[in-house]
C-alpha cells in the first residue's frame, strides 16, 4: 500500500514530535503493509510556515535514517496546504510542493466547519496551472458531510479527494464514518490514506480500512483507492476514477450552489 497523506516528518508540525516517534511510525507502517509514504506536513500561514526546501531536506534526512536502520519504507515529499486566496499565486511562484514534486497533484485542506467563499475559484486557478487539487479528508468538513453533492460537483470538474482510513474504521466517531462511506459510495473519492500524526491514536495504518473497503465496495475499488491511484499520484500519472453521480454545470452555478453553506470568517 501507498499512503499519500501522513505527518511523519519530525518536529515541523503537529505530527511526529521527534525522530524516535517518526521511526516508531515507520515501523508501524511497514508492519501494516505500507511500502511508501508521502510526507505531508501542514503548511498554514503563521502557524506552520514550512517551505518546500525545508520539507525536501527533512525527507532526505528521514530517508537516510530509515536506510541506516534497515526500515523498508520510502518517504517521498509532499505537503498539506490550508486553502487561502493566494494559493494559486504561490504555485505560480514555485513555492508549493506537489505530491512527490511531480507538479501534478496538490493536497489541499479546508476548514472543518465550513467551505470558504473563495474555494471554487482557488481550486480552479490551480487547475489552470496544470495542477490537480486533492481535497484532504472531506468527510471531516461539515458542509461536504451534510451535502455530498457539493463534493460531487467538484469531482465532476476534475478535482480529487482523499478519505482517511481512520474515518472508515470509526476512529473519529459514527457520524464521520457514515460521511466517509457516503462519499465513497458516490464514487467521488480518489484516495484513502492514513493522515497519521503519531505512533499512538492516529497511526499510519491502512490495512483494516482496506479490508473493510474490499467487503463493501469490492477488491477493484479498494485497490484503486489504496494502491493504484496513490501509485499514479506519486508518478504524476492520470488517476482512475469511479462513477461520479453528479451532473456537470458551469463554475458559476457551482459557486452559486455553494454560497448558502458558506460561513463568514470570525474576523
Amino acid at each position: 500500500m501507498i499512503d499519500i497523506h501522513c505527518h511523519i516528518l519530525p518536529g515541523i508540525d503537529d505530527g511526529a514530535k521527534t525522530l524516535e516517534e517518526a521511526l516508531a511510525m515507520a515501523e508501524i507502517a511497514v508492519k501494516d503493509g505500507i511500502s511508501c509514504i508521502v510526507a505531508t506536513p501542514h503548511v498554514i500561514a503563521g502557524l506552520y510556515d514550512n517551505s518546500r526546501e525545508d520539507i525536501m531536506s527533512a525527507v532526505d534526512e528521514v530517508n537516510a535514517v530509515f536506510a541506516r536502520e534497515n526500515i523498508p519504507l520510502t518517504i517521498v515529499p509532499g505537503a498539506e496546504y490550508r486553502i487561502e486566496p493566494g494559493l494559486a499565486r504561490q504555485l505560480k511562484e514555485g513555492r508549493l510542493l506537489t505530491v512527490n514534486d511531480t507538479g501534478k497533484y496538490l493536497l489541499v485542506e479546508l476548514p472543518g466547519a465550513f467551505i470558504p467563499d473563495y474555494t471554487a475559484e482557488v481550486l480552479y486557478e490551480l487547475q489552470l496551472q496544470g495542477v490537480t487539487p486533492v481535497i484532504a479528508h472531506p468527510e471531516k468538513n461539515a458542509a461536504f458531510a451534510e451535502d455530498p453533492s457539493l463534493l460531487a460537483e467538484l469531482a465532476a470538474r476534475g478535482i480529487c479527494s482523499q478519505v482517511t482510513s481512520g474515518s472508515i474504521c470509526g476512529l473519529f466517531g459514527t457520524k464521520i464514518k457514515k460521511a466517509a462511506l457516503r462519499l465513497l459510495h458516490k464514487g467521488i473519492v480518489h484516495f484513502v490514506a492514513s493522515d497519521a500524526h503519531s505512533n499512538r491514536g492516529r497511526r499510519p495504518e491502512m490495512a483494516a480500512a482496506f479490508e473493510l473497503l474490499k467487503k463493501q465496495f469490492g477488491t477493484e475499488a479498494a485497490h484503486r483507492w489504496v494502491i493504484e491511484n496513490p501509485r499514479r499520484a506519486i508518478s504524476g500519472e492520470t488517476l482512475l476514477a469511479g462513477k461520479i453521480k453528479a451532473g456537470r454545470a458551469p463554475w458559476e452555478s457551482l459557486i452559486t450552489k455553494l454560497l448558502p453553506v458558506f460561513t463568514k470568517n470570525s474576523s
